[in-house]
């Protein structure tokens, strides 16, 4: 990028809102009217789209209440490892791209230190290893490895151009093009939903012009955050929103755990608070615990939802914010059926959960940086291959302090495979995979403590890592979306409010938690008679201008 570009940030396509800009506007998100302050508005799960929601629920006036059912943080869940002072391991998500600048407001509000995630070939990581077929190739860069892999990354890129138009999409987002961006995205709309990821690639003159061998090398070991392959029965929708805004480059770690996001909006207290008197915090308003997890939703009357906890406790409100998994709504939670519609519950139970399983090891120090004296080359690097680990992180905390390593990341099948397993087999698994791309490095003797596992699709408060939509599935995630605005719905489907990265364009990545808690916010000021500043409009008061591409029925 050269210095005048603007920088890709996650605007847009589906809905091209400048979040980041709402929230930095001196003028707030919005007002209610005076005897709507101080009124109680639910919150189920304290997750991030559920912390932001809160939080500027609060600022705005409003009493939000939290209910949890596990764990403060959700899927922004940093793991300490016993008796070792900050050092965690992040079993959800741990790579926030430079891109997703509505999440980052928050991360620079607590004033959290962020460093380069240690992706493969890139400067965090040092060194990289491709263990593919059984051969190993070691390098820093992509020029550094054999051009077979160059022909593959440029294969995606000319893909890329070739299927989508990526260069003129792109620079419209980094220009902020509204009617650009609209206008080609909703071709691609069309032209994508229906197909997949690997249609795209295997279709494509790039790849078709090159062995099957190069197909297969890029869903296995991949460019970017590691190989493809998990995601190739997705739609390609999903993965062109990806790319284009930036999501799969230039990545930051939260130094310390990315939890002390959520954490910090609990208990941080905004020091331009309407009707709360100075030092009230969702902490402080809740008595410093959550709510209990929320076992029945029913409508009383218009304006009246009953909120009934696991313990049988109630709570009856005119508005609640849904942000658990959707599949939760119908399975965990006894939610009436008249609070959405058909086509609404149609969307949240077609919602597809994409499994995912995460093991750590902390070591004694980061010996990963040892130089081998036989080949010059660090004795092992970040890792990306076809066997069981598919990938595998190194996490340097300092020379001296522990160091982490992520010893297999893997999804959809690979996840399944160590679904069964206790936490020592995966590691036993892991160790004998590096082994063989190893063979001189004893990985186990460095293991200090206890190792750390998650497979999210076991977690009965989860079902699944995060969404990953299929062919077909535009229209069903359009539905969710938009159901913020809630004007054209039937009294008895108002007052509830859905958001998460599920309910997002971008699964996966916080900053569609956090861009969908927004507009949750946005919903509920508007749904209690308040508004927004006449100079910060809201993403609903330019919905009819920005609105998602619609497909016929």
């Amino acid at each position: 990028m050269s210095p005048e570009q603007p920088p890709v940030t996650a605007f847009g396509p589906d809905f091209p809102f400048p979040y980041d800009d709402w929230l930095a506007h001196p003028a707030g998100l919005g007002r209610v009217p005076p005897d709507r302050l101080g009124a109680e508005v639910v919150v189920v799960g304290a997750g991030i789209a559920g912390l932001v929601a809160a939080y500027e629920l609060m600022r705005i006036g409003l009493r939000p209440v939290v209910y949890e059912s596990s764990h403060l943080g959700g899927r922004l869940r940093s793991q300490p490892f016993e008796g070792a002072d900050g050092i965690v391991a992040e079993l959800g998500g741990m790579r926030f791209p430079r891109s997703s600048t509505a999440f980052h407001h928050y991360v620079d509000l607590l004033g959290l230190p962020t460093a380069p995630f240690p992706n493969p070939l890139t400067e965090a990581a040092g060194s990289t290893v491709i263990d593919l077929h059984g051969r190993t190739y070691y390098g820093r860069t992509l020029a550094d490895l054999p051009p077979f892999f160059t022909e593959v990354a440029d294969a995606w890129a000319s893909a890329l151009e070739e299927g989508a138009g990526f260069t003129d999409l792109q620079q419209a987002i980094r220009e902020r093009d509204v009617p650009r961006i609209r206008a080609l995205w909703a071709e691609l709309v069309e032209v994508w939903d229906d197909r997949t990821f690997y249609d795209f690639v295997s279709t494509s003159k790039a790849f078709s012009d090159l062995s099957f061998a190069h197909r297969e090398a890029f869903g296995q070991v991949g460019f970017g955050t590691g190989g493809w392959d998990s995601d190739f029965p997705n739609s390609m929708l999903e993965i062109l929103r990806v790319v284009l805004t930036g999501c799969d480059d230039d990545q930051l770690l939260v130094v310390g755990g990315v939890e002390q996001v959520p954490q910090g909006l609990w208990t941080r207290t905004p020091d331009d608070l309407v009707h709360w008197p100075a030092g009230t915090s969702l902490s402080s308003l809740h008595g410093g615990g959550t709510r209990p997890g929320v076992a029945r939703l029913h409508r009383l009357d218009a304006d009246t939802i009953r909120v009934t906890d696991v313990y049988g406790g109630t709570r009856d409100v005119s508005v609640v914010l849904t942000t658990c998994q959707s599949w939760l709504l119908s399975t965990q939670i006894d939610t009436d059926e008249s609070l959405f519609g058909q086509e609404v519950w149609m969307a949240l139970d077609r919602t597809r959960y994409m499994q995912s399983t995460k093991t750590f090891v902390m070591v004694d120090r980061p010996f990963w940086r040892d130089v081998d004296p036989a080949t010059g080359r660090e004795v092992m690097s970040t890792t990306l291959t076809d066997r069981l680990t598919r990938s595998t992180y190194l996490f340097d905390n300092g020379p001296d302090r522990p160091g982490v390593i992520c010893l297999s990341y893997s999804w959809m099948s690979d996840s399944l495979k160590m679904l069964p397993y206790p936490v020592e087999k995966r590691v036993e698994l892991a160790l004998g995979a590096l082994r063989k791309i190893y063979p001189t490095v004893d990985v186990g003797a460095h293991v200090i403590g206890d190792p750390i596992t998650v497979t999210w699709e076991s977690d009965p408060h989860s079902l699944g890592a995060f969404k990953g939509a299929l062919p077909g599935h535009y229209r069903y995630n359009r539905r969710m979306y938009c159901h913020f605005v809630q004007d054209d719905l039937p009294v008895a489907e108002r007052g509830i409010f859905m958001a998460g990265d599920d309910v997002s364009w971008t699964p996966a990545w916080a900053e569609g938690a956090v861009q969908t808690a927004l507009n949750a916010v946005w919903g509920i000021v508007a749904h209690l008679g308040g508004s927004t500043p006449p100079d910060n409009p809201g993403p609903g008061d330019r919905f009819a201008e920005l609105a998602p591409p619609a497909l016929p029925d």
